[in-house]
């Protein structure tokens, strides 16, 4: 293809000549499939829901404090997710999901805590919605 371009005025174009207009040619036809690339969205409210969880369930060394008894971090993470499950269309966005699923019981009204191996606890909410400015931060 690049033997078949022709000097306008009579005679073939150089080899280099004709790398750089094959090159040309190929940047002007890349350039709109670029410029359609989509642009980083803002995580939808069930991404940060998910990105919580998984948060929790992968926690190392710390204990998930419901109703007075511990769970570990996958065990939370089930618990939360079936909280979620059960809410339904109440849960609209992650803050929804903090209030609703991991705040504390709607049984008995008790915060959920995060216990970690250092001895240190936290209050589920506060622990989650750090995780959450965490993520939110480009």
């Amino acid at each position: 293809m690049l033997s078949a371009i022709h000097h306008p005025f009579g005679g073939p174009v150089p080899a280099c000549l004709s790398r750089a207009l094959a090159w040309l040619l190929f940047a002007l036809l890349l350039t709109p499939a670029l410029a359609q690339q989509p642009v980083s969205s803002p995580p939808t409210e069930q991404q940060k829901i998910d990105y919580l969880i998984s948060t929790v369930a992968t926690l190392h060394n710390a204990s998930f404090i419901r109703n007075g008894s511990a769970y570990d971090a996958e065990q939370a993470a089930t618990h939360m997710r079936l909280k979620l499950r059960f809410a339904g269309s109440r849960v609209k966005t992650v803050d929804d999901f903090i209030v609703y699923c991991a705040t504390g019981s709607s049984v008995s009204g008790t915060r959920y805590t995060i216990r970690f191996a250092d001895g240190h606890s936290i209050d589920a909410a506060t622990f989650l919605r750090g995780k959450l400015a965490v993520f939110r931060t480009p």
